[in-house]
């Protein structure tokens, strides 16, 4: 669900798709971009949660970025790994 000073982000987690998919159209309703982002395992979910927005509930609705990165996080044990994340930026079609 948005949270923090990213009031257009949807970050992916555990929760049911049509959760995201439900945060992501009021974004979108709202004549902003949303921003679906992921990390790790979640990131698979991230793509499901853009698809069924794009082609079941919301079919003017469009890709317009998608951002790959690496981050290094460090566990309680304190060992370093590298942990893959996505952006998929989506718009409304004009």
């Amino acid at each position: 669900m948005p949270t923090n000073k990213d009031d257009n982000s949807v970050y992916i987690g555990r929760r049911p798709t049509n959760n995201y998919v439900l945060a992501a159209m009021m974004i979108l309703n709202e004549g902003k971009e949303c921003v679906i982002k992921a990390r790790g395992r979640a990131i698979s979910h991230a793509v499901d949660v853009a698809e069924v927005l794009k082609n079941r509930f919301m079919q003017n609705v469009d890709v317009k970025d998608i951002k790959i990165t690496t981050e290094k996080l460090t566990g309680p044990d304190g060992k370093e790994s590298n942990v893959s994340c996505i952006e998929i930026t989506l718009a409304k079609r004009k």
